[in-house]
This record gives C-alpha cells, sequence and structure tokens, in this order.
C-alpha cells in the first residue's frame, strides 16, 4: 500500500467569503475595533473611501446601535474610539485584575474639573482660582492620562496650555465632553466667573504652537 493511500484525502475549501455587503456603520465598528488609538474622521473616510460627513452620519447611526450593547463610541476633537460602556466597568477591572484602589485626591479632582471646563487652560490660571501651588498635582494627572499638554499660549513667557483627553472620558465614562454636569452645578470655584463651553478646546487650541 503506498504512502499516498495512507493519508486522507482532504476536501478543498475555497477561503471564507461573505457576499453580504456590511453597512457603514458596520465597517467603521471594524476599523475602530482594531485601532490601537483615537482614530481621526478624516483617517476613516480615507480608509473607507467615503466622505467626512458620510462618516459622521455613521458614527451617529453606530452610536445608537452602541446603547444596546457592551460597547460606547467617545468623541474628542474629531477624533473617535470604541470603548466598553462603563456600567461594565466593575466586571472589565475583575476580569482584567486591575487595581480599584488608586483613587485621586481632592485635589487632584478640583483641578482635574478646573481643566476639564476651562480647557484649553494655564497653569497660572488653575492657580488663580485655587489659591495653591499645582505642579506636582498636574504631574500626577498627566502621569495618569487624565490631562495632556495641549501647546503654548501666544503670550510673554509662553505658558503651556492643558486639556483633558480620552483616558478623562473613559475614567468617568462619558462619551464626550458635552454629557460633563452643567457648570451651575460647581459654582464659582469652577467657574471662575467666566462661562466656558466644554470641547471648546479643539477650536482655540487650534490656534496655539503644539509642545
Amino acid at each position: 500500500m503506498s504512502q499516498d493511500t495512507l493519508v486522507p484525502e482532504m476536501e478543498h475549501t475555497e477561503p471564507y467569503s461573505n457576499n453580504h455587503e456590511l453597512d457603514l456603520p458596520s465597517k467603521i465598528e471594524a476599523l475602530l475595533f482594531v485601532a490601537d488609538e483615537p482614530v481621526s474622521i478624516q483617517h476613516l473616510a480615507q480608509a473607507l473611501e467615503v466622505s467626512q460627513s458620510e462618516v459622521a452620519t455613521a458614527l451617529e447611526q453606530l452610536t445608537e446601535h452602541c446603547k444596546e450593547r457592551g460597547l460606547r463610541l467617545q468623541h474628542k476633537d474629531r477624533r473617535v474610539q470604541l470603548v466598553t460602556a462603563p456600567e461594565t466597568a466593575d466586571y472589565v477591572r475583575r476580569f482584567l485584575g486591575l487595581d480599584t484602589h488608586a483613587k485621586l485626591s481632592t485635589a487632584a479632582l478640583e483641578t482635574l474639573a478646573l481643566v476639564a471646563y476651562r480647557q484649553p487652560v494655564t497653569r497660572a490660571q488653575i492657580e488663580a482660582i485655587r489659591g495653591v501651588n499645582c505642579d506636582s498635582v498636574l504631574r500626577t494627572l498627566l502621569s495618569r492620562g487624565l490631562v495632556v499638554a495641549q501647546g503654548r499660549l501666544d503670550q510673554a513667557g509662553r505658558p503651556i496650555i492643558y486639556g483633558t483627553t480620552f483616558e478623562f472620558l473613559q475614567h468617568f465614562g462619558l462619551s464626550d465632553l458635552s454629557e460633563l454636569p452643567a457648570l451651575e452645578e460647581f459654582g464659582p470655584s469652577v467657574g471662575g466667573g467666566e462661562q466656558h463651553v466644554p470641547g471648546r478646546a479643539a477650536d482655540e487650541a487650534a490656534t496655539h504652537e503644539e509642545v
């Protein structure tokens, strides 16, 4: 008996293919799933060979679809990422064995609130409101990835301006900055007597030089 007769004949199969064309929200979901960082709307449009307005519309549809699932879309500065829903945070931490005891101090939370509501903001502006030195607190927030240096203000001394990150949204279970509580709930200590609109950082910081 030849060796060939001892080897079962393997049935030849074609590579898996599906003739069903996915809709645009599904394609975007797939790209965001494999992305290791937030993706710009422009990049998504280029990859999918569609217009940015089509991507924006599809993202709205995907946002609604995700409300019934364990995933959420986060938006910031015309970038987007796919994350787990905040309602699943405890399960995710337990599954991954993450440390849940690393809490932010009161000083860090106060400083973070100022950055979130007044961004882009300088250290001097934060200290003027809080009345204390914020060097160490800002270093902590930077190391935790909750705050980032967005550029430098075009004035004497060229101070660094700070804003929040995608990690900030994830930490507090927000989809975007518009979901922050109303500023009036925190009183003048956060507002500083001036009305600031969450999410305005992208427009204002664009006029400043990047670090």
